[in-house]
């Protein structure tokens, strides 16, 4: 079970690292040395802009589905 929690979390910022870490090797590099960091920055901005729209389409839904359920059925239960 912790083993999975660690898990969750290491993928949670392996694409916020990504870009810190290209980020840092393109600051460091001079010229064309910089070309090769430019794969793991498209990379790093793609997977956190998936996961920004793929959160926004959850939280979206959820809240179409508590309207339509309704204020009065969310106090019953």
């Amino acid at each position: 079970m912790r083993q999975r929690f660690w898990l969750k979390g290491l993928l949670a910022l392996s694409a916020p690292l990504l870009l810190a870490m290209a980020l840092v090797v393109a600051v460091h590099r001079q010229g064309h040395d910089r070309l090769p960091v430019l794969p793991a920055l498209v990379i790093g901005v793609g997977l956190l802009a998936t996961s920004v729209n793929n959160r926004r389409r959850r939280r979206r839904r959820l809240l179409e589905a508590l309207r339509q359920v309704g204020p009065s059925a969310r106090l019953e239960e």
